[in-house]
């Protein structure tokens, strides 16, 4: 069945991604006539390795890393009108993708799962000329994540990411938002929104649980207070997957966004890492992409639109 190509980021998952090559390619010579291997060694090499492959016309292209590899693949295979399959072995921090699609978080149960899975149509979101493939963020609390470093990701894992995130929720500081979409308006103060394309955010998977990842929609949440008895009565409504019906919560959900906030500096999140600063306009792109997802999961998540591949 064609050509594949495996990009390996050497660093992620505490450097293991080296350690798990060799077991994917076993597994990806199963089902591709070729597998070809390319190792990143700086930023941007995933994206162009997906566009090259693209260009020379694999049929497949997966990427073994975290949410800022997997990121740059999109990037590299988006631009293109014939994209190859995507798929991915997750070994990030959060892995929000890997719980909205079904693929195990285990290293070694999302290699073995690639041999028969079957490709299936992935909403993308695009941000100016940039992709992305989960969530885009903007307030103080991704303000703070943003400035989590690579060693305490390393080191803390997504613990990190929760000791940023409560500093600035200790500081309760808003920022003024104007969201125009629709042809509506929506002005105010809010701690933080968060506009995503899949139902898990931050590895909370009943974040937006109505979300589907070819339902060709952002799904919007804005926390307009975050004081500590705000959280307190916000928390079991996240947990029942009710968030959205949660005072001091307005939820959105639109094809196209246009974003403003006021604050110095101000860069929107995207997929974990700063983005963008604002204004900045946002828009679906449907069923952009088809990505690999487990046999089993793809007829219990997707339904009569998989494609049988």
């Amino acid at each position: 069945m064609g050509k594949a190509l495996l990009i390996v980021n050497p660093s992620s998952g505490k450097e293991k991604g080296k350690v798990y090559q060799g077991k994917t390619e076993e597994v990806l010579k199963k089902r591709y006539e070729e597998v070809e291997v390319r190792l990143t060694e700086k930023a941007g090499d995933a994206t162009e390795f997906a566009s090259s492959a693209s260009e020379q016309g694999f049929e497949a292209v997966i990427a073994m890393g975290g949410d800022g590899t997997l990121n740059e693949t999109i990037n590299g295979l988006a631009i293109h009108e014939n994209r190859p399959d995507f798929g991915f072995i997750p070994l990030g921090t959060v892995n929000d993708l890997a719980r909205s699609v079904g693929i195990p978080l285990k290293p070694e149960k999302a290699i073995q799962s690639l041999e028969h899975a079957m490709a299936v149509p992935m909403d993308i979101g695009r941000i100016g000329d940039q992709y992305f493939m989960n969530v885009l963020a903007i307030g103080m609390i991704a303000q703070a994540v943003d400035q989590v470093s690579v060693e305490q990701k390393t080191k803390f894992g997504s613990v990190a990411y929760f000791l940023e995130g409560l500093k600035a929720f200790n500081r309760n500081e808003l920022l003024n938002f104007k969201l125009e979409y629709d042809d509506e308006v929506w002005e105010g103060e809010a701690a933080l929104v968060v506009a995503g394309l899949t139902k898990s955010v931050g590895g909370i998977e009943s974040w937006a649980p109505d979300a589907k990842i070819d339902d060709g929609y952002l799904h919007i949440v804005i926390l307009t207070k975050l004081g500590l008895l705000d959280a307190a009565n916000m928390i079991p409504q996240l947990i029942r997957g009710n968030l959205k019906n949660s005072g001091g919560v307005v939820y959105i959900k639109t094809k196209k966004l246009k974003i403003d906030a006021s604050g110095d500096d101000l860069s929107i999140n995207v997929d974990g890492d700063p983005g963008p600063g604002v204004p900045a306009e946002i828009e679906v792109l449907g069923s952009h992409l088809n990505i690999l997802a487990p046999k089993e999961s793809s007829k219990k998540r997707f339904g009569p639109f998989v494609l049988n591949r």
